[in-house]
C-alpha cells in the first residue's frame, strides 16, 4: 500500500507537542509496516488477533499509555487520543486490544449498570462470584479479569483469576464485525475470591462509570483514525480509476463526497483536540466525551460508506479497508453506550429533564 501521510487540512500539528507528535508518528510507522500486512488473514478468520505483535505493543507503551507509574508511558491525554487514532486507522480491533487491556476495566457494562446480574455475596473471609458477562474483548486470552458486581453494599470491582474453579470464557462466533478482535462471554458459577481481591477503593457505580468515559474518550479519537484511512483510501483510488477517459476524482459527485469526507474529519479532529486539553486541564466532563463519541463515530460510518462507494465493485473486496472499517464501525456505534444512548446523556444534560 501507499505511505499514509495523514489528514491536516487546517495544520492541527501546529497545536500539537513535540512528544505527541513522536507518540503519533511512531505508532503510525508500526501500524503501516507491522500491523496492516497482516490484518487481512485475521479479518478472515472469525476471532483471531495477530497475537505475535503484542510483545511489540506493549515495547511502544501502548498498554495503558496514558497512565503513570507501573512502567506505564505516562503520556497526556491528548498523545493517548493520537494513539488510539493510529491504532484504530488499523482496525478497530487493534484499537479495542490496546485500551482494553490498557484500562483493565473497559469491559462493555450496559448503560443501566445498577441493573448488571452479576452478583457477589460474602462467604466468611472470601467472595463468592455468580452471574455471566457478554461481548468481552480478549475474554478467552485474559489471565485476569475485573468483575463489576452487585453486593449487599452496592456496587463493587473483583480481580479474577481466569483459572479460578467455576470460571469460563467462550470466543462468540460468527461475527460479521471486528473480526480481528477476540469476543468472549464470560460464566461465573460460584467464583470463590478473597477480600484481597475486591478492589478497595472501587465503590459504587462511579468507578465502573468512570472507566465508560475513559473508554469512550479513547473511541472518539480511534475513530477519527478510521475514517482517516477510509478517506485516503478512497482519495488514491479516485485519483487513479479512469472513468470516461478522466480520473473519477474528475467528476463533481465524487469531488462533493470528498470535500465532505474531509470536513468532518477535519471537524472531529477539533472535537477531540478540545476534549484532550480538557481532560488534561482536568476540566472534562462526561457529557462531553458523549458528544465526541456519538460524532465522531457516526461521521466515521459515514465517510467508511461513502469510501465504500466510491470504490465501486472493489469496495467490497478485503485488498481495500473500507468495508471493514464500515462494519467495524457499525459496532463501535453501538458498543460503549449507543449512539442513542448519548443523544439522550446530552437532552438530559442541556434540558435539565430525563426523556420519556
Amino acid at each position: 500500500m501507499a505511505d499514509f501521510d495523514g489528514v491536516d487540512f487546517l495544520r492541527l500539528e501546529e497545536l500539537l507537542s513535540e512528544e505527541e507528535i513522536l507518540a503519533r508518528d511512531t505508532v503510525r510507522d508500526f501500524v503501516s509496516k507491522e500491523f496492516l500486512p497482516l490484518v487481512r488473514e485475521h479479518v478472515r478468520r472469525d476471532g483471531s488477533f495477530p497475537m505475535q505483535l503484542v510483545p511489540r505493543l506493549a515495547e511502544l507503551g501502548l498498554f495503558g499509555a496514558n497512565l503513570e507509574g507501573y512502567g506505564c508511558a505516562g503520556m497526556n491525554n491528548v498523545a493517548y487520543g493520537l494513539v488510539m487514532q493510529e491504532l484504530e486507522r488499523g482496525d478497530s480491533g487493534l484499537r479495542s486490544f490496546a485500551s482494553v487491556q490498557g484500562g483493565l476495566v473497559m469491559y462493555p457494562i450496559h448503560s443501566h449498570v445498577s441493573g448488571m446480574r452479576t452478583k457477589a455475596e460474602r462467604h466468611g473471609a472470601s467472595w463468592r462470584l455468580n452471574g455471566t458477562k457478554r461481548w468481552i474483548t480478549n475474554g478467552t486470552l485474559a489471565q485476569l479479569a475485573v468483575i463489576w458486581a452487585q453486593t449487599a453494599e452496592g456496587v463493587r470491582g473483583f480481580l479474577v483469576e481466569t483459572d479460578r474453579p467455576g470460571f469460563e470464557a467462550r470466543d462468540i462466533k460468527g461475527k460479521m464485525s471486528l473480526r480481528a478482535s477476540v469476543t468472549s462471554e464470560l460464566f461465573l458459577h460460584d467464583v470463590e475470591v478473597p477480600e484481597s481481591s475486591r478492589l478497595p477503593d472501587a465503590k459504587g457505580l462511579q468507578a465502573p462509570l468512570s472507566c465508560l468515559t475513559q473508554a469512550r474518550y479513547g473511541i472518539a479519537w480511534g475513530a477519527i483514525g478510521a475514517a482517516m484511512a477510509c478517506y485516503d483510501e478512497a482519495l488514491r483510488y479516485t485519483r487513479e480509476r479512469i472513468v470516461d477517459g478522466g480520473p473519477l476524482a474528475g467528476k463533481q459527485l465524487t469531488q462533493q463526497k470528498l470535500v465532505f469526507m474531509l470536513t468532518e474529519i477535519t471537524k472531529a479532529q477539533l472535537l477531540a483536540w478540545r476534549l484532550g486539553r480538557l481532560k488534561d486541564a482536568d476540566k472534562l466532563e462526561h457529557v462531553m466525551v458523549s458528544m465526541a463519541k456519538r460524532n465522531n463515530v457516526d461521521i466515521a460510518l459515514r465517510i467508511a460508506r461513502e469510501a465504500r462507494d466510491l470504490l465501486g465493485a472493489n469496495g467490497i473486496v478485503d485488498d481495500y479497508c473500507a468495508m471493514r472499517h464500515m462494519v467495524n464501525l457499525e459496532t463501535v456505534r453501538t458498543y460503549e453506550g449507543t449512539h442513542d444512548v448519548h443523544m439522550l446523556i446530552l437532552g438530559e444534560h442541556v434540558t435539565g429533564l430525563r426523556a420519556l
